[in-house]
């Protein structure tokens, strides 16, 4: 077959693509670097002639077009899996909304039908000889999207990195409705490759790494944090480490660039880099371009608990919002203010703590500064501020750490956790949260003071 023929038979304009939308619509947006640009705005110049066009995403890397328009709230609603700080802007304006998952299911939303599909939207890496797109660093949850929906649109950008995997991470022009080529857009950067310099991050960051052993797999999550223990491990004398992640993020370049990361000690994708998606700077993404080493899937397979649970030595980093003394953790909204998402942080948490010799480290800056009274604020409360929702659970929660100290939950009472938290707080609300947990008689006389 000629694959460049039916290449040319599907070649279209964008304008003439989004026709396919029609009001009431879901429309899928694809996954943070594959977010489509000029099918965007070929979109936002037919609002008027739409309502009621659902459009579903997450981790935007920039504003969409259909969202700059007057009156956007009329014609289309986003509804993210994950959010970045543009989308948590778009709730604020009444345009955005979260979408509650477990991200490891995501994939089976659509093939189930619990998730409806009627388009599907996306940016996509030009056409091989044998007819393949590439879904670049979003592999995500991209092809089941692709599976179940009406209409399969794709946006060729000459500039998307060719992500190599296992499966699930192209879709072949057979498959596909509509061919539109876009402006080749660089891809957008997302922090993480910055220099770390706060004293916090690098304590936070110190304290991990020395529980670190040689031959671990790591998962990542995105942040100054993560981003200062990349850097120290790519310092340090570790060896033999493996990749195993939701997220690929900068600190896995250093770390792989300082000869760190061979994946040797895998007990299956061994000597590869496993990820679900990634975002980063320019050096992410020319790492990631048709490099063997790093193996793209579907979140469903790299988020697995069971999966994740195999590997021995397993050492799992996210962030926190706020934790409550009862060892509750909050990591995507504060009181009714969302944040993020839950992302796999609960999938990670659990299959961490079953990996033979594993960890799962919740890591924090041990106090915030409210941007709106200027006062120093601590992340360990009492309870967590009313309205917010807990992404780990008290049962799950193994080590917190901040740059005060790291604890280890498991197997603590509730005078125990107390105890634990409060020695790893900043010492300047020390003494209230004390007061607090004799009010809520998890305190006991002879606790530490």
């Amino acid at each position: 077959m000629n694959f460049q023929e039916v290449y040319r038979q599907k070649l279209t304009t964008a304008d003439e693509a989004v026709k396919a939308v029609k009001s009431g619509d879901w429309v899928d947006y694809g996954w943070c670097t594959d977010t489509p640009d000029v099918l965007d705005q070929a979109l936002a110049r037919r609002a008027d002639e739409l309502t009621d066009v659902k459009v579903r995403g997450g981790v935007l890397l920039r504003r969409p077009a259909i969202f700059s328009i007057p009156d956007a709230g009329s014609h289309f609603s986003w509804n993210s899996a994950h959010m970045s700080g543009i989308e948590r802007k778009m709730v604020n304006e009444g345009l955005a909304f979260y979408l509650p998952i477990r991200y490891s299911e995501l994939p089976s939303y659509y093939l189930s039908g619990n998730a409806a599909v009627d388009v599907v939207m996306i940016q996509v890496a030009p056409m091989d000889q044998h007819g393949w797109f590439n879904f670049g660093p979003s592999i995500s949850h991209l092809k089941a999207a692709c599976e179940m929906a009406r209409t399969v649109i794709v946006e060729v950008n000459r500039n998307m990195p060719v992500c190599l995997g296992g499966f699930g991470n192209c879709i072949h022009i057979d498959d596909v409705d509509m061919v539109v080529e876009g402006d080749n857009p660089a891809i957008l950067p997302m922090g993480g490759g910055e220099a770390v310099t706060d004293p916090v991050d690098l304590a936070i960051a110190k304290l991990v790494v020395e529980e670190i052993p040689n031959g671990a797999c790591l998962q990542l999550g995105i942040g100054s944090v993560p981003n200062a223990i990349g850097k120290m491990i790519a310092e340090s004398d570790l060896k033999d480490l493996g990749v195993h992640t939701e997220m690929y993020v900068d600190a896995f370049v250093d770390m792989s660039l300082a000869g760190r990361i061979t994946g040797l000690k895998k007990p299956f994708d061994r000597g590869r880099q496993t990820y679900a998606f990634a975002a980063g700077t320019q050096k992410l993404y020319d790492f990631l371009n048709n490099n063997p080493e790093c193996m793209g899937v579907p979140v469903s397979y790299a988020n697995d608990i069971n999966r994740v649970s195999q590997i021995d030595n397993f050492i799992s980093i996210n962030g926190a919002v706020d934790i409550d003394l009862y060892g509750q953790v909050s990591s995507e909204s504060s009181g009714t203010r969302h944040i993020s998402g839950s992302g796999g942080q609960q999938d990670f948490v659990m299959g961490a703590y079953l990996s033979k010799g594993g960890k799962s480290f919740i890591c924090c800056s041990s106090t915030v500064m409210d941007k709106k009274t200027g006062q120093l604020k601590s992340r360990i409360r009492p309870t967590l501020l009313e309205g917010s929702v807990v992404t780990a659970t008290r049962t799950n929660l193994h080590y917190l750490v901040t740059e005060y100290g790291k604890f280890n939950a498991k197997g603590k009472t509730t005078w125990e956790r107390a105890e634990g938290l409060i020695a790893i707080a900043h010492p300047q609300f020390r003494e209230e949260l004390i007061a607090a947990a004799e009010k809520m008689h998890i305190w006991r006389r002879s606790n530490k003071r």
